[in-house]
C-alpha cells in the first residue's frame, strides 16, 4: 500500500461514506460474541505483559477502540480517513484518534504493547501487505500481539471481491500468517467462522499473532 494512488482512493472512498458507515457498524460489536471474546483475550494478554498502550489502526468510527479501553486497555484509534477520525472523536471526545496510514506509523520503534487491525489491512494490495507487517513489528514492544480480522477464504491466493466501501480481498489464513512469519511472528491462536445471517457470504477469521521477546 505504498503506492500513493491506492491510499488516496480508499481515503476518499471512506471519507465519503463515513456517516453512514458510523450510523450502520458503531454497534456492530453487539451482534459478534465470538469476537468480543477473543478481543477479551486479546486485552489481557497485552495486560499481562506489561499494559502498554494498544493501537486500533483503521479504527473508523472508533467503536473497536472504545471498546478496547472499556477492557481496560490504554487504546487510541489510528485512521487513513479524516472523516472516520472526526467522527470517532466526536463520539468518544476522552479518546485519541489520529490520521495515519498503516505503512508509516507517527509512533517510535517498539512503544505499542497491542496493534488491532479489524478488517482494515482488507484493501491493502497484496504486494504491499510485507510492508505493513513490517511496520506492525517495528512499533510493537517485544512479545507484543497483533490481532487480525478479515475475511477467509480456502484459496491459497488472496481473492479479490467487490467491497461495498472500496476494491478489498480475502486471503486463507494459512497464506496471511506466512506473511505474518516473514516480518517475524508467531501464531498465537486463530478463530475461524461461518458468516451470519445479516453478514455476506464469506468466512470470517481473527488471527492472533505475537512479536517474539519476552517469554
Amino acid at each position: 500500500m505504498t503506492d500513493s494512488s491506492v491510499l488516496h482512493d480508499t481515503r476518499a472512498a471512506y471519507d465519503a461514506v463515513a456517516p453512514t458507515y458510523a450510523e450502520l457498524f458503531s454497534n456492530v460489536l453487539e451482534t459478534l460474541p465470538m469476537e468480543r471474546s477473543l478481543l477479551a483475550a486479546f486485552a489481557e494478554l497485552v495486560q499481562a505483559d506489561g499494559a502498554r498502550p494498544v493501537a486500533d489502526l483503521g479504527c473508523g468510527p472508533g467503536h473497536v477502540t472504545a471498546h478496547l479501553h472499556a477492557l481496560g486497555l490504554e487504546a487510541f484509534g489510528v485512521d487513513l480517513s479524516a472523516e472516520m477520525v472526526a467522527l470517532a472523536r466526536r463520539a468518544h471526545p476522552h479518546l485519541r484518534f489520529d490520521e495515519g496510514s498503516m505503512t508509516a506509523l507517527d509512533l517510535a520503534d517498539g512503544v505499542l504493547g497491542g496493534i488491532l487491525a479489524f478488517y482494515s489491512i482488507i484493501h491493502t494490495p497484496p504486494q504491499h501487505l510485507p510492508v505493513v507487517f513490517a511496520e506492525f513489528a517495528r512499533v510493537l514492544a517485544p512479545g507484543g500481539h497483533l490481532l487480525l480480522g478479515f475475511f477467509a477464504g480456502d484459496d491459497p491466493r488472496p481473492q479479490e471481491f467487490d467491497h461495498k466501501v472500496t476494491l478489498a480481498y480475502r486471503w486463507s489464513p494459512d497464506s496471511l500468517l506466512d506473511l505474518a512469519r516473514q516480518a517475524g511472528f508467531t501464531e498465537v491462536g486463530r478463530m475461524l467462522r461461518e458468516p451470519y445471517a445479516h453478514e455476506r457470504q464469506f468466512q470470517h477469521c481473527q488471527l492472533l499473532v505475537r512479536k517474539p521477546g519476552n517469554p
